[in-house]
């Protein structure tokens, strides 16, 4: 079923079998196989082939002009498999003449909201790719590989079969085979003495929390827990009487 407000270029080859959803556009050069469904608000820009019975869901960018300023309207092509889950809002990028003018997903990846494949990546079956994760131009991600949320890999990296990309690790060289990588995980660093002082804080109050949450992450770092409850607070802002939990 294609919906009445879609837009179809003539040029376009779909399977009879293809569901097009309210107001997507299918541009010139694209060709969809069967059972393809493809959300409303979508644009698919070809060159772009895209197989059989994938799902991609509302306001999908796939198949646009490659983010790379030596892009010069060269014929360049997007190429996506069978069995794909596509999710909102994701942007997939062609490739570029110089690096081989294709970017490709490959079959059976599950591809959640938000990501972004660049220009020349290619990408192989059975992966995940969590929310916001990103790959820069180039990347080649093998079999079975796993992107955490906000994760994301820099151009020319490959990533191997089975790796896991943790949660907003950001890759910067080739991640071999089986390995796992982790994120710097989020540290204490200061006070929101400014956040607190547009709520209405005083200085003396902003002092009196500073204070023993500043000993208590200053006794974990040594090695020694402080005891949250012996932890006396000042009198607070009413909407902030709050114990270290």
């Amino acid at each position: 079923m294609i919906h009445s407000t879609a837009i179809i270029d003539p040029s376009s080859t779909l399977h009879p079998s293809v569901s097009i959803g309210a107001y997507t556009i299918i541009g010139a050069d694209v060709q969809i196989g069967e059972g393809t469904d493809i959300g409303p608000h979508c644009v698919i820009t070809g060159p772009c082939t895209i197989g059989k019975h994938n799902k991609i869901h509302s306001h999908a960018a796939l198949g646009g002009d490659p983010q790379d300023k030596k892009y010069a309207g060269e014929r360049c092509e997007l190429i996506i498999g069978d069995n794909n889950t596509i999710r909102e809002f994701t942007t997939f990028s062609r490739g570029t003449a110089d690096g081989g003018g294709l970017t490709r997903l490959g079959n059976d990846n599950w591809i959640m909201a938000y990501v972004h494949i660049a220009h020349d990546c290619i990408i192989g079956d059975h992966t995940i790719f969590a929310n916001n994760a990103s790959l820069a131009g180039h990347a080649i991600v093998g079999d079975w590989v796993i992107f955490g949320g906000f994760s994301g890999a820099h151009q020319f990296c490959k990533i191997g079969d089975h790796a896991f990309i943790g949660m907003g690790s950001l890759v910067n060289a080739d991640v071999p085979p089986f390995v796992t990588t982790s994120a710097q995980y989020a540290e204490p660093r200061a006070i929101n003495a400014e956040g607190l002082k547009r709520r209405g804080f005083t200085r003396p109050q902003i002092d009196g929390i500073a204070l023993p949450i500043s000993q208590r992450f200053a006794a974990e770092i040594g090695g020694h827990a402080v005891d949250c409850e012996r932890l006396t607070w000042p009198d607070l802002h009413p909407v902030s009487r709050h114990r270290l939990a």
